[in-house]
């Protein structure tokens, strides 16, 4: 059966997304079947790898109106190249920012994703839910769900505040909608080359020890680029340092089960 992984921070800016994208990629560069959740209004998931196309119907559906989920994933195959054949996608729109309210009168709101991922987990390795910078329904949903939640943390002034927020908002989940659920690891972002990134990743090795990531993704501008022409960093720049981070990762992850 496939893993579900959460990709959740309620920091914006994090490298949620490019991490959901990138390390998809990697894995399905590998041989791995993944399907990417974008469980963001804002979709930039699915802006990310096929542009700005309004994608209908989406994850809206989905949750909303109960709508069969194969009707809602999407292949990334478009011929030009291999690394696409092994990634699906179930798209965002604008429409799912009116979920969260729509959700909070349903029944079972709490577990709404995991009735629409349940019927189609088998078919995958790997799913990644792109979670929303809250704390909210989509983001107790994606947690409910999942098996792994991996939390993206970048190398910058303020990058542990607001964490113990989101530790204990996974230890609620844990303790009363997913006792199953386990933190995957945190992964440092946005590394550079000065004393207070290095601080930060000494200061989250020394309080997280193991759950670190022993990769660690650099500030790169290439990483940045490749969203705007709905690229994965292996299309757009494949010798740059962030694909070659994005690898390792990906193998770290395969070793790590």
């Amino acid at each position: 059966m496939g893993k579900i992984i959460a990709v959740a921070n309620q920091k914006g800016g994090v490298g949620k997304t490019t991490t959901v994208i990138n390390l998809g990629f990697a894995l399905g560069d590998l041989g791995k079947k993944v399907l990417l959740v974008d469980a963001d209004p804002q979709s930039n998931t699915t802006s990310g790898v096929i542009g700005k196309k309004d994608l209908r119907p989406s994850l809206y559906e989905g949750l909303i109106q109960d709508i069969d989920t194969k009707k809602i994933i999407y292949s990334l195959k478009d011929g030009r190249n291999t690394i696409r054949e092994n990634i699906d996608l179930i798209p965002s729109n604008i429409d799912l920012a009116g979920a969260e309210i729509e959700l909070v009168s349903s029944f079972l709101r709490e577990l709404r994703l995991k009735k629409v991922l349940e019927p189609i987990v088998e078919n995958y390795d790997y799913i990644f839910i792109d979670c929303p910078p809250s704390l909210g329904l989509l983001t107790v949903n994606a947690l409910t769900c999942a098996n792994y939640v991996l939390i993206p943390l970048q190398c910058e002034y303020y990058a542990l505040e607001g964490i113990s927020q989101l530790l204990k908002t996974i230890d609620l989940i844990k303790r009363s909608l997913n006792r199953d659920l386990e933190i995957l690891g945190i992964l440092l972002t946005m590394y550079g080359r000065t004393s207070l990134s290095q601080q930060i990743v000494d200061e989250t090795r020394r309080y997280f020890k193991n759950k670190v990531f022993k990769t660690i993704i650099p500030r790169n501008v290439r990483l940045s680029e490749a969203p705007s022409f709905s690229q994965s960093i292996f299309e757009y720049a494949p010798e740059s340092s962030g694909a070659i981070a994005y690898k390792e990762l990906a193998k770290e992850l395969i070793d790590h089960e």
